[in-house]
């Protein structure tokens, strides 16, 4: 599932916590255990919601806005 993680944030560019929990049907804490892994690897960056604008009305739940940013190699690139 790790790969599978890393693929979909790669692809995308970036992911929310709640995003990722939802479409792997983990919960959010169970997909920030996985998704940390990759943030330790360094090819993924962890934007809290506090850092944002605000713009998105509030948040339920702080770490559940987490946005995870892809950071690693551009996979269109080969390396």
């Amino acid at each position: 599932m790790l790969l599978a993680i890393r693929s979909l944030i790669q692809t995308r560019g970036q992911a929310s916590l709640s995003d990722l929990a939802l479409h792997f049907r983990v919960s959010p804490e169970a997909m920030q255990g996985m998704v940390e892994h990759w943030v330790a690897k360094g090819q993924v960056r962890r934007q809290s919601c506090g850092s944002c604008s605000g713009g998105c009305g509030g948040c339920p739940s702080a770490r559940a806005a987490d946005i995870y940013l892809w950071t690693g190699p551009d996979p269109r690139s080969g390396s």
